[in-house]
């Protein structure tokens, strides 16, 4: 090497770049994979052990999250992912645990064939905006006010094989909650 000239190094970080996504998306799909179990009425329970050495027996996915560690960050997004899904809405965590894994799934197989992720995030957007086109294209008003659309509607949402025996019961109740509450 000639005096003066500073060495250069040329390096090709793509095939780790690769390696760090498909790392990502394992972590998130393992937490996915954990919660996907707690759903329904077929859940499993979860042994986990605690810190202190306790055995905690759980299916809420929110008792789950809460006391596993983890380090690597998406599978933190993940988790955060799920206690705002909480925090914001009351319910609907595992399902948004569940959905976002899938969707991770999906990705796999385009990072595999070398697809960028903002080209794969910018189809997902896509097909948001056309999904919720469609819905609203689709969807029906509903008067809140008539007391016989609104027990349709609560029958609908909560009118399972569980509640079957009890549904118009459980329906009038709950018309009733949401009224009272108004």
């Amino acid at each position: 090497m000639q005096a003066g000239h500073t060495p250069v190094f040329v390096m090709n970080t793509a095939p780790e770049r690769h390696h760090c996504r498909k790392g990502k998306y394992h972590c998130q799909h393992t937490i996915a994979d954990v919660i996907r179990t707690c759903l329904g009425p077929k859940a499993m329970l979860k042994m986990i052990l605690d810190p202190m050495g306790g055995i905690l027996l759980t299916n809420d996915e929110s008792a789950i999250l809460r006391e596993i560690d983890v380090a690597h960050p998406a599978a933190k997004n993940m988790i955060e992912l799920s206690r705002t899904q909480d925090e914001e809405g009351g319910d609907g965590a595992t399902s948004v645990i569940i959905l976002a894994g899938e969707i991770l799934a999906q990705s796999l197989s385009q990072l595999e064939r070398d697809i960028h992720p903002v080209v794969i995030i910018s189809a997902y957007n896509k097909a948001l905006k056309e999904a919720l086109a469609i819905v609203n294209r689709i969807s029906i008003p509903i008067d809140t006010s008539s007391g016989e659309e609104m027990l349709s509607l609560i029958k609908t949402s909560i009118g399972t094989k569980f509640v079957a025996r009890w549904s118009d019961l459980m329906c009038h109740l709950a018309l009733q909650a949401v009224q009272y509450s108004k």
